[in-house]
C-alpha cells in the first residue's frame, strides 16, 4: 500500500522519465478526458460524445472521500488532455496528485459558478445533487473541450444544449413528485452529509450522523442525537448509500424501529445507475416511495 507522499514522488519520478506531452498522445485521435469521479465522467460524456475518450480516477461505487491514488493513475494524467474535477474541497487528493504528476495540460473545476453551501462550519462540495447547478457544470464543461478541440466546438455548443434541456425537465419532475408530500412530512435520515444542495432544490429535511467527509467517523452524542429526533419528529426513512458500509444505518433503524427504506446515490454512480440523471431518478423516487 502506498502513501500520499510515496504515489507522488513515484508519479513525478515516472513523469520526468519520458518525453511526452498530453497534447501529443491524442494526435488524430478522440479528445483524451480524465475525470476525478464518475458522476464528472458522465456529464464529460453527456456533452463529449462520441469525440471524447472519458476515464474517472475513482471507481464505480468506490468513496472518493478516502481514494489513495497509486502509481498506476500516473500514465493516465500522462494520456489526459483535460482534467476535469469537482472541486469545492471534493477531492482534496486530485490537486496533490497532478501536481506531483507536473500536468502541462488543460485543467476544469467542473463546479465553478456553483453558489456553495456551508454545512456544520465547513463547504458543502456535493453541488451536483441539485440538477440546476448541474447546468453550470455542462457550460464549464462545454467551454473547456472546446477549448482543447476547437474543431469539435460546435458539437459540444450542441450536446450541451440538448442535455440541458433533458436537465430541465428532470428538475421539474423532481419538483412536482415532492410536491404530492406535505412538507412536514418531508423528512429522512442519510449516512453522511451529502444530500443537502437536493434538499435545499426540493424542500426535503436530510440529517445525517456523519458529516461532509464520509471518512470522518461521527461521535456517539450525533448518533444518540439523531436517534432522540426521529423519535420526536416521527422520521420515517433511514437511507443507506450505495458506497458507504451499512452498519450505521442499520443500527439507528435498529434503536428507533424506523425501516431503513433502500440504497441513495450520493457521491459515486454504480452498477446499477451508471448515469447521473439515472442517479438523480432513482435517489428522488426511492424517496418519494418511502414518504408516501
Amino acid at each position: 500500500m502506498f502513501t500520499r507522499r510515496q504515489t507522488f514522488a513515484a508519479a513525478a519520478l515516472l513523469l520526468h522519465s519520458f518525453c511526452f506531452s498530453p497534447a501529443q498522445a491524442q494526435q488524430g485521435g478522440k479528445v483524451d478526458v480524465l475525470a476525478s469521479f464518475s458522476v464528472i465522467a458522465d456529464l464529460v460524456r453527456q456533452v463529449g460524445g462520441d469525440r471524447v475518450e472519458v476515464r474517472s480516477i475513482v471507481a464505480l461505487s468506490q468513496d472518493p472521500h478516502d481514494f489513495e491514488p497509486s502509481p498506476s493513475d500516473v500514465r493516465r494524467v500522462m494520456k489526459a488532455q483535460l482534467i476535469v474535477i469537482n472541486g469545492l474541497g471534493f477531492e482534496p487528493w486530485a490537486d496533490r496528485f497532478v501536481k506531483a504528476a507536473n500536468y502541462n495540460g488543460e485543467r476544469l473545476v467542473a463546479s465553478k459558478g456553483v453558489k456553495a453551501l456551508s454545512v456544520r462550519g465547513a463547504v458543502d462540495p456535493h453541488a451536483w445533487q441539485d440538477v440546476e447547478n448541474v447546468k453550470l457544470y455542462v457550460e464549464n464543461i462545454r467551454d473547456a473541450l472546446a477549448k482543447v478541440d476547437p474543431s469539435g466546438a460546435s458539437t459540444y455548443a450542441r450536446n450541451a444544449s440538448a442535455y440541458g434541456r433533458e436537465l430541465d425537465a428532470l428538475h421539474q419532475e423532481i419538483k412536482a413528485g415532492f410536491a404530492a408530500i406535505p412538507k412536514a412530512q418531508r423528512k429522512v435520515i442519510t449516512s453522511h452529509d451529502s444530500f443537502h444542495y437536493f434538499g435545499d432544490a426540493y424542500d426535503v429535511v436530510f440529517l445525517a450522523p456523519q458529516g461532509i467527509s464520509s471518512s470522518a467517523e461521527p461521535s456517539a452524542r450525533d448518533v444518540a442525537g439523531i436517534i432522540k429526533q426521529i423519535r420526536a419528529e416521527k422520521i420515517k426513512a433511514i437511507f443507506f448509500e450505495n458506497a458507504l458500509p451499512q452498519q450505521l444505518a442499520r443500527q439507528i433503524a435498529s434503536e428507533t424501529g424506523v425501516r431503513i427504506a433502500g440504497k441513495l446515490y450520493a457521491d459515486v454512480l454504480g452498477d446499477e445507475v451508471r448515469s447521473y440523471a439515472q442517479m438523480m431518478r432513482h435517489n428522488y423516487k426511492t424517496i418519494l416511495g418511502a414518504l408516501k
